[in-house]
């Protein structure tokens, strides 16, 4: 039976991005956010799954104004990284698993909720940021990500975008259906997006630090309160960007504790300010 194992939370900056493809990771502006990853990219190494289900959104590369799906699943065998607008970022070609995704797509769906089916879709600085935290630099040609990763698009571009609620009962959802998968696997789910912050408007470069503390407090103490949370107060508090947090809560949904198991243990917890024009939070748990 596959089972998921921990979840991961972090921020999907494409500074970050750009700082670690420019080789600008040792300038005094990013040393102290690449350093709080060091401890993850040791705990990566030590926790090595066979697949990684990564929950992000896409910024209208793989979709357009033209057709943006609430949930989207990529089930194709490999994702090529995304040309932003100023080329691709050079990182490996992301290996999917078509076997494990189309059951997850079969069984979330008979759960009743409605994903689009992806079997072509290029990815950016959404899931390859993330990756590039944990995993480090990696040759775009002769690297290599640790394993396959299944792409999970949410759309939190385009309003209507999914509740919180409806995020947190997805990745329960999520849970079953790995568990139902008839192959011993180990799976991490990482949630990523957030935290405060604003690209537009009178309040451009909003960073709310104790609305981003409170957050990631709740999310490991009780995130079936936080599920229930209204996207005004995100809006109102964390920024019109800072809506993307209820991707967290699908990476959440899907650990032990939900359905009734052990409290997670938290592996890592790290926050700063700023990167970018935005907050960095990160937090590994594990199921117990």
């Amino acid at each position: 039976m596959a089972r998921i194992t921990a979840s991961v939370y972090t921020s999907h900056i494409p500074a970050i991005g750009a700082a670690l493809d420019l080789g600008k990771t040792h300038e005094p502006y990013w040393q102290p956010v690449f350093q709080g990853y060091e401890f993850s990219r040791q705990w990566l190494k030590d926790h090595r799954p066979d697949v990684i289900f990564l929950v992000f959104n896409d910024h209208a590369t793989a979709f357009s104004l033209d057709m943006i799906p609430t949930f989207a699943i990529g089930t194709a065998a490999e994702f090529k990284p995304a040309d932003e607008g100023w080329g691709a970022r050079p990182v490996p070609t992301v290996i999917g698993h078509p076997e494990l995704a189309s059951h997850i797509a079969q069984s979330v769906i008979q759960q009743d909720f409605d994903l689009t089916i992806v079997n072509k879709m290029d990815v950016d600085h959404g899931l390859t940021v993330p990756l590039s935290l944990l995993c480090g630099a990696q040759d775009p040609v002769k690297g290599a990500w640790p394993c396959p990763v299944i792409p999970f698009a949410v759309n939190v571009v385009q309003y209507p975008v999914p509740s919180g609620q409806r995020c947190f009962n997805l990745g329960q959802a999520i849970r079953r259906a790995v568990e139902s998968f008839d192959e011993d696997l180990n799976v991490q789910i990482w949630g990523t997006g957030g935290m405060s912050h604003q690209l537009q408007g009178p309040r451009a470069g909003l960073i709310n630090k104790a609305f981003d503390s409170a957050f990631l407090d709740q999310l490991i103490a009780d995130p079936a309160t936080l599920a229930k949370k209204p996207h005004i107060d995100y809006v109102r508090e964390a920024g019109s960007e800072g809506i993307e947090l209820v991707m967290w809560l699908i990476a959440r949904g899907a650990m032990a504790d939900v359905a009734g198991g052990k409290p997670p243990h938290v592996a890592h917890r790290f926050y700063h300010v700023p990167a970018s024009n935005t907050a960095v939070g990160h937090l590994i748990l594990e199921n117990s």
